[in-house]
């Protein structure tokens, strides 16, 4: 009889062993598919609504949260003159269908700019910025060529920008505004000594979200100086301003007019990235005696070495001829500052300087040489 009881108590113990090991294997079940439920939904959301925090460099194939570069999907078709020979991309049909067949219409924006103490605007054919004449002059003079390198979309992730901040020599960093990382990546930027620009979300003609704090075609010009006037203050160490994407914006002379007296009023210079062909800045800019730049090369098209390498040698090309040349690239590209640090003894045994715009402004001015590596 003892043996039954003592067997019965084992069965009953190993009753509630079971039924333990059933509840807990059913718990882990519940909570996987809780976090796949929770995994799919996050996977569903709009890509702009993701909060990213990983700190891995970009890829040229990676998903950018506002979309690529504007130059690598953004342009229309007939614009594929604004991409190097060698490295125009094909449009793919889907793409091609969302490109509107003609130029947008776009309203006169002479009000916006013209009063009775400024001369009427040149034809834009005959506008030439003044410092386009400033470069050539003092390529004359024997001044060594300039490069002067812009690296754009800076303010996401600030494990990407720290490669750029430790180059050794001068470089700028466009900072996009109202995104996780805006102030603290132009605090840091600043602090290594390199010069700040606010890069201005405008409307591209593909229809690519440009981000928070962008101007769009809908938008009064008087909104627009606005907006752009708060970016600036969020961001106190940009002496200068270029265009994120802007397409169509750029070429829309009212909102063009709007930012760029604001521009003026802060006494700063605009850089403008030429997104797209016959943009207004140009012509505005030397309208209202503006300080006005614009891209020469984008270094990244492709994100590997050797087209940044062809890249560069691009852009001596056009500083060997007028004197300096403004290269573009991105700090999310993998390999770019990597192949800038390794590029760098070489440009300087070849004589080039490397500068910054408001350095190489500030030269012209007294006559001094371009900021040499290092400064």
């Amino acid at each position: 009889m003892a043996s039954k009881k003592h067997g019965g108590r084992r069965t009953k113990a190993s009753k509630s062993r079971g039924r333990g090991t059933s509840f807990f294997i059913a718990a882990l079940a519940i909570l996987a598919l809780t976090v796949c439920v929770a995994f799919v939904s996050y996977l569903n959301r709009p890509i702009e609504t993701r909060t990213t925090t990983t700190t891995a460099p970009f890829s040229p194939t990676t998903l950018w949260p506002y979309g690529q570069p504007e130059y690598s999907i953004e342009v229309p078709e007939g614009y594929e003159a604004l991409l190097p020979d060698s490295q125009t991309p094909p449009v793919p049909e889907a793409e091609v269908a969302t490109v509107p067949a003609q130029k947008p219409h776009i309203e006169p924006a002479k009000k916006a700019v013209e009063s009775d103490s400024r001369p009427a605007l040149p034809p834009k054919e005959k506008a030439k910025p003044y410092i386009l004449t400033v470069r050539e002059e003092r390529l004359k003079e024997g001044r060594k060529p300039t490069l002067i390198i812009v690296i754009d979309d800076a303010g996401y992730n600030l494990g990407q920008l720290q490669p750029f901040l430790a180059l050794p020599f001068p470089i700028s960093i466009a900072v996009l505004p109202q995104v996780d990382h805006s102030a603290e990546a132009a605090r840091l930027a600043a602090e290594a000594g390199k010069e700040v620009l606010l890069h201005q979300p405008m409307q591209a003609l593909g229809g690519n979200n440009p981000g928070p704090g962008a101007i769009l075609l809908g938008m009064k010009p008087e909104e627009a100086a606005s907006l752009v006037a708060r970016n600036l203050e969020s961001l106190p160490q940009a002496v200068g301003v270029n265009n994120h994407m802007g397409s169509a914006v750029t070429r829309d002379e009212a909102l063009m007019a709007a930012t760029l007296d604001l521009v003026k009023k802060r006494g700063i210079y605009y850089l403008d990235s030429l997104t797209a062909p016959g943009t207004a800045t140009a012509a505005l800019c030397l309208e209202l005696a503006i300080p006005y730049w614009e891209r020469d090369v984008f270094l990244d098209n492709s994100g590997d070495k050797q087209s940044v390498l062809h890249a560069l040698d691009e852009g001596k090309k056009v500083a060997s001829t007028r004197g300096a040349a403004v290269l573009i690239g991105h700090v999310w590209s993998a390999e770019l500052a990597q192949t800038l640090m390794d590029i760098y003894p070489q440009l300087v045994e070849e004589g080039y300087s490397l500068s910054t715009i408001s350095k190489y402004m500030i030269r012209s001015a007294t006559g001094d040489d371009d900021a040499r590596p290092g400064d």
